[in-house]
């Protein structure tokens, strides 16, 4: 009977963070070295010492066990047929001008410093975004200048605040996916 030392374990979406994630993560429950993302789809798990030939399931089972967060790509379904709009958090929009109607949107972005108290052990100086939406329906046509780093949430948030209509919302935010400025897969359905 043959020995079995390694197993793998492939990921049903390939990823290079999340085939990274999962060696770290078994690596620290069972030691290091004991598992290496060989590329985006699998992972090589060596037996380790507390595992024998006849405790594979055992440590399968354990694998099993362990919570890893999947890296999520940057994604919006849209179903145009009834107006839903499904995004992740993580879309972002780079710098753009829209119009639309007699709508106008503009989104900027200023950088604020925030520093700990004075008697903060362990504080850092950190840069906090704050973003100011400015939505106009006055009727002017004008192009309006959307600045990078927004999320797309803050852009949704603002034209839903107008009553604007979910079909409105899929062709702007179809339009400036065309254009190059929205950093996420659009999947229309």
């Amino acid at each position: 009977m043959s020995q079995l030392n390694n197993i793998r374990l492939s990921l049903r979406n390939p990823d290079f963070t999340t085939a990274r994630r999962m060696a770290e993560r078994i690596n620290a429950r069972f030691g290091a070295g004991t598992a290496s993302a060989e590329n985006p789809a699998s992972i090589k798990v060596s037996k380790t010492g507390e595992y024998t030939q006849q405790s594979i399931v055992e440590l399968i089972t354990d694998l099993e066990q362990l919570e890893i967060l999947p890296d999520q790509p940057a994604r919006i379904v849209i179903d145009e047929r009834s107006g839903v709009i499904v995004m992740g958090k993580d879309v972002k929009i780079s710098t753009v001008a829209v119009a639309q109607g007699d709508l106008t949107v503009r989104i900027t972005e200023e950088p604020q410093v925030s520093q700990p108290n004075a008697f903060a052990e362990n504080g850092e100086t950190v840069v906090v975004p704050r973003t100011n939406i400015a939505v106009n329906e006055s009727g002017n046509g004008e192009m309006a200048v959307i600045q990078g780093g927004i999320t797309l949430q803050d852009l949704v948030t603002s034209l839903n605040a107008l009553g604007i209509a979910p079909r409105d919302v899929i062709t702007i935010l179809q339009a400036i996916k065309a254009a190059g400025a929205m950093q996420a897969e659009i999947e229309v359905m």
